[in-house]
């Protein structure tokens, strides 16, 4: 081989053919019309469609910011539950990339399992603080004596736990902040001041 011929890249062979997805969206928002307009229900969708779904969010799932959750199975669950419901949201005069569409909406399906997520762990460790679960104020009675044990847990995870319920909170609180803008009714020019 001489040094002034270059190798060939293999071709890349995408998991998702954008090409044929599109293809098929434009049959289903076909069927869709017909269905509508003889008082029909939507159509069911392709089977290649829904593995299509299926692709994307399994390797959306792989990604470095989702790959870590013990929730991931539902992450994926929701992102193709959220495609099949906004299927009919897909305008193929709009866009021709039905792959970046729906890539979009399983991201944000992922984000609202996360923080659903996160919103869960919330409720449970701040229930544990209430109540005393975390062992600090905790008083057992004789009979309770041998049956649990509250202090199960190391200090770093009492850290853990407060640092979250911490920082949960903060953001909420800087989250209402933020959607609190202040409304002007241009009536404030006809109050007395004095």
């Amino acid at each position: 081989m001489l040094m002034t011929e270059k190798k060939q890249k293999p071709k890349k062979i995408h998991y998702v053919d954008n090409q044929k997805f599109l293809e098929e969206m434009i049959v289903y928002k076909g069927k869709c019309k017909d269905a509508k307009n003889k008082g029909e229900p939507a159509p069911q969708i392709s089977e290649y469609v829904g593995e299509c779904f299926m692709k994307i969010a399994n390797r959306l799932s792989f990604r470095p910011n989702f790959i870590n959750y013990a929730f991931r199975e539902d992450m994926i669950s929701d992102g193709i539950e959220n495609c099949v419901q906004y299927i009919r949201n897909f305008d193929p005069e709009k866009s021709k990339n039905p792959f970046a569409y729906f890539t979009q909406i399983i991201y944000f399906a992922f984000i609202r399992r996360i923080q659903k997520e996160k919103k869960q762990l919330y409720i449970k460790y701040k229930t544990m603080d209430t109540f005393g679960a975390l062992g600090d104020n905790v008083e057992v009675s004789d009979h309770d004596k041998g049956h649990y044990d509250y202090n199960t847990l190391s200090t770093d995870q009492k850290a853990n736990m407060y640092d979250f319920i911490k920082n949960f909170e903060e953001a909420k609180k800087a989250k209402s902040v933020t959607k609190k803008p202040t409304k002007t009714t241009n009536l404030e020019y006809f109050f007395v001041t004095s």
